[in-house]
């Protein structure tokens, strides 16, 4: 299981990067929102998943689940979701102004030349 956690989280990492990288802004928006997908997983995975146990300490209970994985990955989902809306905004106003969705704000023409 953990293999197949590291492998979701090296796929998600590699095609955020390679997203990032790109010259249009829409794959640039998509590779941003894998990045944090794939660093919610790594926060999560951090934690250990333990099933049927109390999140927070109580008197009688010895094995208690850590509640902080799980604070880091709720602050880092709203985090993202604050992220990915203003960087859709940023796009549209840069496309509205520039009228080209190129990150470098240039107009390619017909056969993607500059």
């Amino acid at each position: 299981m953990e293999i197949l956690l590291a492998l979701i989280i090296a796929v998600l990492t590699g095609v955020g990067v390679f997203l990032t990288l790109r010259a249009r802004t829409f794959p640039v928006v998509l590779g941003l929102t894998f990045l944090a997908y794939a660093v919610n997983l790594f926060l999560f995975a951090m934690g250990r998943l333990n099933i049927n146990q109390a999140a927070i300490i109580q008197e009688n209970v010895s094995n208690y689940s850590d509640p902080l994985p799980q604070a880091l990955v709720l602050t880092a989902i709203v985090i993202s979701f604050g992220m990915t809306a203003f960087v859709i905004v940023l796009s549209l106003k840069a496309y509205g102004e520039l009228k080209s969705d190129h990150v470098d704000g240039k107009v390619l023409d017909k056969d993607g030349d500059k």
